[in-house]
């Protein structure tokens, strides 16, 4: 580690050193020895052990006894995984966003569940001026915003009572949301095909969303289409944009080997 790095007192060495071992290995160099991983990390045999037993410990690194080498372990493909499948959707997702808004007229989005807020990972901005701010990483509540609605419809019961456990209780004592209103929005919701926000979240939006579903059938992440709030956009929305939206949530359900029959509703 440089100098700089050493002292940042925000940085947790031991991940660091880690994280180290791990990009070690790649398609040319697959496996190392303890002796070989020390020297590359440039550390003593005894500090490269116990950061590698705690890697194999955890599953990221196996330990061939034979040959008395390292290797990378499954686990690893936990780490990746779900940047993997986002990107996947993503690039999936794209040309049928864009298509949309040439359609439409209107600016579309992507949004995936993160814990109890919504993270958009895609956005398609309308060649007219949109007063929505909300950027590709921008992360808002779930409850309060179109696409998270649509995304918490897609958990169990018992998994919105797990997120909002703690709402739930603050709303018992009048100062929060009740689990019961969490839980009627999600059963109203899951029977929609398109959710539609007139303000709710942004007074100045007008905003749908709809699902995109894997092979399974399970919602893994939300599209939507946003416009200036007016009488005309409202209208625009309940009609012929609104079916537009749910059928492009359709196609890339599709694309990403949805049957088009399992958990049809939200």
């Amino acid at each position: 580690m440089t100098d700089h790095k050493s002292s940042d007192r925000y940085l947790v060495p031991g991940l660091q050193r880690g994280l180290a071992v791990i990009t070690l290995f790649t398609p040319e160099r697959t496996s190392y020895t303890l002796g070989e991983i020390a020297e590359a990390l440039g550390v003593t045999r005894s500090a490269a052990f116990r950061t590698v037993y705690t890697l194999t410990e955890g599953g990221y690194l196996l330990h061939d006894d034979r040959v008395q080498r390292y290797v990378l372990g499954p686990a690893i493909l936990r780490l990746s995984y779900g940047y993997v499948a986002t990107r996947e959707i993503v690039e999936i997702a794209q040309p049928e966003l864009e298509r949309l808004r040439e359609r439409t007229g209107w600016s579309s989005h992507m949004g995936v569940l993160d814990g109890p807020a919504v993270l958009y990972v895609l956005r398609v901005p309308s060649p007219r001026r949109d007063p929505s701010i909300v950027q590709v990483g921008s992360r808002l509540p779930a409850r309060g915003t179109v696409m998270g609605r649509v995304l918490l419809a897609g958990l169990s019961d018992e998994s919105l009572v797990t997120h909002y456990r703690n709402d739930f209780a603050a709303g018992t004592k009048g100062k929060g949301p009740a689990l019961a209103r969490i839980l009627e929005q999600a059963a109203q919701d899951r029977i929609s095909d398109v959710v539609v926000h007139l303000g709710d979240f942004e007074a100045s939006i007008v905003s749908g969303a709809a699902a995109v579903r894997d092979m399974t059938g399970d919602i893994v992440a939300a599209i939507n289409v946003t416009a200036p709030k007016s009488v005309e956009t409202e209208k625009q929305l309940r009609a012929g944009v609104g079916d537009d939206l749910a059928a492009t949530g359709q196609r890339i359900s599709k694309l990403l080997g949805w049957d088009g029959h399992s958990r049809c509703a939200l």
